[in-house]
């Protein structure tokens, strides 16, 4: 079978991603101007969240483990009929579903808040079964408030708001995974710039003339607005692309069986991740106030680039591993090309990111957030997450590609158990580095935040080291040389010396035109250090500007 090149597919999702994930910074930057990291700005993303936990369960994650390798399967034997079907079947399916647990969360909105936020009696209620196996010490601390009841009543509202917004982003998820699967890539990872959209004009409109916690209400009716926006705007692609698909409730048919059969245990998977996330959630409203939104920014920040190389690599690859064809060693082979050549391709943009995290963390979290409610000071502690979240920024990203590759083999239930090792040990080193760790060291607790994000690094370098000798007993050795990483870090570290120049240049109250330079210079630098290494996409990349330039 000809080998599919895919890299113009990851070309389309990363510049989908790359615009989405823009918006969403202006998003963030309007909302750090007019809330800073305030209690209503706590409220609103711990709210977001919850509700958050019904895309994350049946949205775009568990189609890519589940739906679209069958569907893309289907459609490289050339059934097309049938790929119709399962797709109408897979959609009858996730409205039953998302429609239930849109009522349930609305309805128990008080009592999600009440254990993730809250703290004291409803908490108190969950852990007395448990009290005589845990330290006391632990338990004092679980029970005590964690949000003031204002801030409680206000999340409660958001919670019941968002929910429907968040069973909308489900039905675009499976637009996403109908029209990846037909090679259409853009579209989908263009669709979030209607979400945002709406939600920066209510900013805009409502941020100067509304208090704090009516401007978060009114944004979170136009999150709701801006789901339904982010799901129509696929819809005339899709029908175009897949004009037979039309829902229906066919469950019994072979392959929807084969799907629901894969769905479960990728449901499982990110079902766990999502108790890693509201664990997180619940230890960060024990922080001191303006943690929730101060990792919400940092979040935003070091998701960017994960979202922007691993994903449209892995975006990418996912079809095109699913469609292949052959013998079970060739089928290996042609993972191994794919999975290599794209791990070169993460690590070459990853590596750079994580040394800019480190060191001119500052600089870029003032370009994007530091405006009028939002200080200096806010922008070092959102750095100081920053810091924590570069720990193990690479082996998420890895980690991704490699999660695609059990899909396309249609196993689901390893990456399964391998998550279920780093949740366990994420809420296990957080408890300690977000509370504990700070105190033995006589840190400011406010740096329990970042030993939130270190902790999650340090399990998820676990959790990658698992899959990657997981996929070598399957389809043979794969992964990154150390020459070419080290070759990376020489490149990164010797452009982020010079882009610290101009920290001497430009003053800190001066973020943009800081950013502007250091960032600028810190990019130029990368790209001509690693050529001058004979990275072979640095190169490349550097060959493209060049004839670009007429140089």
């Amino acid at each position: 079978m000809a080998e599919e090149r895919t890299g113009r597919a990851a070309f389309l999702v990363g510049s989908g991603i790359f615009a989405s994930r823009l918006a969403g910074l202006v998003r963030q930057r309007i909302f750090a101007h007019y809330l800073g990291a305030s209690l209503a700005n706590d409220a609103f993303q711990g709210a977001f969240r919850i509700p958050n936990l019904l895309q994350n369960l049946f949205g775009e994650g568990v189609l890519s483990a589940s739906f679209i390798p069958e569907y893309a399967g289907t459609l490289a034997r050339g059934q097309k009929r049938e790929a119709a079907e399962l797709a109408g079947a897979v959609f009858g399916a996730l409205a039953l579903v998302a429609s239930l647990i849109v009522v349930a969360g609305v309805l128990a909105a008080p009592q999600l808040v009440g254990i993730l936020a809250g703290g004291g009696t409803t908490l108190t209620a969950v852990v007395r079964p448990f009290e005589g196996m845990l330290p006391a010490s632990f338990v004092h601390w679980l029970t005590a408030t964690g949000a003031t009841p204002a801030e409680e009543a206000l999340t409660t509202t958001l919670v019941r708001i968002l929910f429907p917004g968040a069973g909308l982003l489900v039905f675009s998820a499976w637009c996403l995974g109908v029209l990846n699967a037909n090679r259409k890539f853009l579209v989908s990872y263009m669709a979030p710039l209607a979400w945002n959209a709406v939600m920066i004009v209510a900013l805009l409109v409502y941020g100067p003339r509304t208090s704090a916690s009516g401007l978060v209400i009114a944004v979170a009716w136009a999150s709701v607005l801006g789901s339904a926006a982010q799901f129509l705007v696929q819809l005339p692609t899709l029908r175009r692309v897949a004009p037979g698909i039309v829902p229906n409730f066919r469950f019994g048919l072979p392959s929807v069986r084969r799907v629901f059969k894969q769905f479960s245990s990728a449901f499982l998977s990110r079902g766990v991740v999502q108790i890693s996330a509201f664990v997180d959630l619940a230890l960060a409203y024990h922080l001191p106030i303006g943690t929730v939104s101060s990792l919400a920014y940092a979040q935003n920040l070091y998701l960017l680039p994960g979202s922007l190389f691993g994903m449209s690599v892995s975006a990418a690859e996912l079809p095109a591993m699913s469609s292949a064809l052959g013998t079970e060693e060739e089928i290996a082979a042609q993972l191994r090309v794919r999975l290599n050549a794209g791990m070169e391709r993460i690590a070459f943009f990853i590596v750079p990111c994580v040394i800019a995290f480190l060191a001119l963390g500052d600089i870029v979290t003032g370009a994007f957030l530091q405006t009028g409610a939002f200080k200096r000071g806010n922008t070092v502690w959102v750095w100081e997450i920053l810091i924590g979240s570069t720990v193990g920024l690479l082996a998420s990203t890895l980690g991704r590609l490699d999660a695609s590759t059990y899909y396309a083999l249609r196993d689901t239930r390893t990456p399964l158990k391998f998550a279920l090792i780093r949740i366990a040990l994420t809420t296990v080193l957080g408890v300690i580095f977000a509370f504990q760790l700070p105190g033995w060291l006589g840190l400011d607790p406010k740096l329990g935040a970042a030993g939130l994000t270190a902790s999650a690094g340090i399990a998820g370098w676990v959790e990658f080291i698992l899959l990657r000798r997981g996929l070598t007993k399957r389809i043979g050795r794969t992964g990154l040389s150390v020459r070419y990483v080290v070759l990376l870090w020489v490149a990164g570290l010797g452009a982020a010396a010079l882009a610290t120049v101009g920290r001497f240049l430009v003053p800190p109250s001066r973020p943009l035109s800081l950013a502007a330079l250091s960032l600028t210079a810190f990019g130029v630098a990368y790209i001509a250090f690693a050529a001058a290494l004979r990275i072979p996409d640095a190169t490349m990349l550097a060959s493209k500007l060049r004839r670009r330039s007429g140089v």
